[in-house]
């Protein structure tokens, strides 16, 4: 690999500094050695700048031979490989490999942490900002003589050699220096000819970098203990993820003497072992504290450098004398390798990967780390969802029921796109039931999503208004599938039990209300399976199952004649078919959105830190792009509204405080093994707010004897009646949406006013209204108010003039008394039949 940018956030940059031609001296400024005279030249004269590079160059000649000298001693008292100056001149310097970091992943607000990736918990951040008394403090720890030595403890090399020859033990590595050379040369192993190569490769870099970058190189790639790698995850593991190590001194949230003193201490041996507990305050405070001590004593006593003072820091402290309270505790079980890696959210991982894939991030950027990744997901709104769907929150309506049942709940914005929630099981590593699941590598579809039910209707509603059937149209309870197919199922209820004028006159309507499988059956067979399919893409439905298989089908890569060679059956009116409850809250979002498609997504922003200032900027061609897609017309959404506000009334489920919203239920009959007619296997509740649209779905399963899952009856709580739609969905949706609007202080908005202006008067039903029964004539023999007023007879005779007349050729109200309704009910040009366009009809 290639050296690093200028100025690179681990290592500082080898452009920016020349061959260290003196002895390093801490950096100051105005005096050789500093920031800016890092070749060793101060103020002075150009002609005194000579002597002093004569001098340096025979300084550095001194020490290359005496480290060579070094290397002939410990070859000979080793195993006596050719000679010492080869040795150190055979001993090859390369750029170590730019660290691998940690990418965060973001809620909206910017701070919450929802999930890690990468390999180690690091963040690099640039030299040049790290809080200075952390500097102090892990040279105070761990190499008091930095600032002073070549990079080279000639002591412990020999003490090495001589251990090696009387057969001692091995020692490690001990200037800052040597310690990064092991590091950066990758060797685990203590012995005396890898300490050689190490405190040679620690020469040459002291002749490549300045001991600040190689300060800053070694702040961002030591081990801290808690899975922290580098000082800037370090300070979040010990103090909490609002510390940073980058705060200036002296301003609110700094890291101070004390808390530095802290993470320096811990360096030497950061976690237990099996003869000493380390110095984690949390693991061993007695031990942790007399480090401490020898820290802060050593930083009090160090005289700080001249660039330290211009950052705020005084040319000596005042060592703090009480252990800071402020350190946090830490749970390794809830924080390994990477933070937060486990909750819910976390699933959210594979679908923030293929967005960032789309926009040119691939997998080695993704790798290599660095990145801050800014999501859609709301705080609020994802804790209310696991509120209400998972089932060990108390306050979920499947508190009462076992664990194998299994629930999913997203919720999406219906203005933007943006997936505020996401619930699709208690943990990231177990199976999600909100979305597809893949393979580690993210390539291979594994599973996923569950057959709608009669929430899928809303689809096949849609594509039949849009084609101009009217909410009016008339459909046949009593038919028959084509081609020999049999009865169609609609959950028992037939003939009278039909909320409809007769079985053979069902409205669209009132089917939609009542949720009638015959009618959805019908409009697919007339429509087409494919247009129902097509139409449900257009509002959100990516994946749908295979009519045969187990498999899913991507329809952004299926065309309509593509889909229709799949052979997908008029069930798919009624919802027979896998779709995700990702997918179908995309889907009930574009309904309140009255018919415009923003897809769901779960990327707003990607940051990358800028390697100079230390602050994250954004990375070029990611920013959200929204790209609203009107899927169907507005009249048609004011329609399915319509419908659909009445659909939480019916089910006892509407929203607290008069809220509106919309809603359909569904189920899928249970066919496996285990059930009993009339059982279901799935249910389901979708619908919204003009501010919140949220797919709710629950099943069960449990792991057989054989280690294969299967496929359980679904019941409410403390029964063994089926659940369906409208019950524990139902709650758990209502559960959340107005725990969730309350949190946000969501609006309570209108959705659109009802319209038939999309209806087209010759699409009609496969339906038959019933004639209307007869009048019942009332009999005016017997009236006493025939006394007083003119009556008609039975046979309609005397019942004033038919004609209008008496009420007004043009509608206005008539100028005689009324008459008491005739037997039958006349014509125009005869008793009975006038016009009722006035106040007072004048006809029977």
């Amino acid at each position: 690999m290639g050296a690093p940018p200028e100025a690179g956030p681990a290592y500082g940059g080898r452009g920016a500094v020349a061959r260290a031609a003196v002895r390093p001296v801490p950096p100051g400024v105005g005096g050789p050695g500093g920031p800016d005279d890092r070749d060793g030249v101060g103020q002075g004269s150009r002609g005194s700048a000579s002597k002093i590079l004569n001098k340096a160059s025979k300084r550095r000649r001194r020490m290359n031979i005496l480290t060579a000298a070094a290397a002939v001693v410990v070859i000979l008292l080793g195993a006596g490989v050719v000679g010492g100056t080869y040795f150190f001149d055979n001993v090859t310097f390369k750029e170590p490999t730019a660290e691998a970091q940690t990418t965060q992943l973001l809620a909206s607000d910017n701070k919450t942490v929802l999930a890690s990736l990468g390999q180690f918990n690091r963040s690099i951040v640039p030299n040049a900002s790290i809080n200075p008394l952390i500097k102090l403090a892990v040279v105070s720890a761990e190499d008091k003589g930095f600032y002073k030595h070549n990079g080279i403890d000639m002591k412990g090399i020999a003490r090495a050699a001589w251990n090696n020859f009387t057969g001692g033990d091995t020692q490690g590595a001990s200037t800052i220096t040597q310690q990064y050379a092991k590091y950066a040369t990758k060797r685990k192993e203590i012995t005396y000819n890898v300490k050689l190569r190490e405190a040679v490769i620690a020469r040459k870099m002291e002749d490549e970098y300045s001991k600040d970058e190689i300060l800053g190189r070694y702040l961002n790639s030591v081990y801290f203990g808690r899975g922290a790698y580098g000082v800037e995850a370090a300070v979040k593991a010990y103090f909490g993820p609002g510390r940073s190590s980058l705060t200036p001194v002296g301003t609110k949230g700094a890291i101070t003497a004390g808390e530095a003193a802290i993470i320096a201490s811990v360096i030497k041996q950061p976690e237990p072992s099996k003869t000493h507990q380390g110095y984690d305050p949390q693991n061993n405070m007695p031990d942790a504290q007399d480090r401490w001590r020898y820290t802060v004593g050593n930083m009090a006593e160090l005289a700080l450098p001249a660039g330290m003072k211009d950052a705020g820091v005084p040319s000596g402290i005042n060592p703090p004398t009480e252990y800071p309270k402020t350190w946090k505790k830490w749970d390794p079980d809830k924080c390994t390798t990477t933070c937060g890696n486990n909750k819910p959210s976390a699933k959210i991982v594979k679908y923030v990967k293929r967005e960032l894939r789309d926009m040119n991030i691939g997998d080695d950027m993704l790798n290599q780390g660095g990145l801050q990744i800014r999501t859609t997901i709301n705080t609020a709104v994802q804790e209310e969802a696991e509120k209400a769907a998972n089932r060990t929150s108390k306050k979920s309506p499947l508190a009462d029921l076992p664990d194998t049942y299994k629930s999913a709940l997203v919720a999406i914005n219906p203005e933007n796109g943006r997936v505020l929630a996401y619930y699709g099981g208690p943990d990231a590593a177990s199976w999600d039931y909100a979305g597809p699941n893949y393979t580690d590598d993210g390539k291979t579809f594994i599973g996923g999503g569950r057959p709608p039910g009669s929430t899928f209707k809303i689809y096949t509603l849609i594509a039949a208004l849009a084609d101009g059937y009217g909410m009016d149209t008339i459909w046949d309870s009593t038919l028959k599938k084509v081609d020999g197919g049999g009865k169609i199922s609609n959950a028992g209820r037939e003939g009278g039990g039909l909320k409809c004028p007769s079985p053979k006159a069902c409205s669209l309507e009132v089917s939609t209300e009542q949720s009638y499988n015959f009618t959805f059956y019908w409009l697919a067979d007339a429509l087409g399976p494919e247009k129902v399919i097509q139409m449900a893409h257009k509002a959100g439905i990516q994946l749908i199952g295979d009519p045969e298989t187990a498999a899913r089908y991507d329809l952004n890569k299926l065309s309509e004649s593509e889909i229709e060679k799949k052979g997908y059956g008029r069930e798919v009116g009624f919802g027979q078919y896998a779709i995700t409850a990702l997918d179908h809250a995309n889907g009930v979002a574009t309904i309140a959105n009255n018919g415009v498609y923003n897809k769901a997504h779960f990327v707003r922003e990607v940051d990358q830190r800028d390697p100079k200032t230390g602050k994250f900027v954004p990375v070029k061609n990611t920013a959200e792009k929204l790209k609203p897609v009107e899927a169907f017309s507005p009249d048609v959404a004011a329609a399915v509204q319509n419908v659909m506000q009445k659909i939480p009334g019916i089910n006892g489920i509407n929203l607290d405080n008069g809220r509106k919203a919309i809603g359909k239920t569904g189920t899928w009959e249970f066919t496996g093994k285990g059930g009993k007619d009339g059982d279901n296997g799935d249910a389901w509740m979708v619908g919204g707010t003009k501010e919140l649209a949220a797919a709710v779905w629950v099943g069960r399963e449990k792991v057989n004897k054989k280690k294969q899952t299967e496929l359980m009856p679904i019941y409410r709580p403390g029964t063994k009646t089926p659940m369906n739609g409208g019950s524990t969905p139902g709650k758990i949706w209502k559960t959340f949406l107005d725990a969730a609007s309350k949190a946000i202080k969501a609006d309570n908005k209108d959705f659109l006013p009802n319209t038939t202006a999309f209806v087209d008067p010759n699409k009609k039903g496969n339906g038959v209204l019933p004639p209307p029964p007869p009048v019942e004539q009332p009999d005016n023999n017997n009236n006493p108010l025939c006394g007083f007023l003119p009556c008609g007879d039975n046979n309609g005779n005397n019942g004033g003039n038919g004609n209008g007349n008496n009420g007004g050729e043009t509608g206005q109200p008539g100028t005689t008394l009324p008459t008491i309704p005739g037997g039958d009910t006349g014509n125009d040009t005869d008793g009975g039949g006038g016009q009722t366009d006035g106040n007072i009809d004048g006809g029977g």
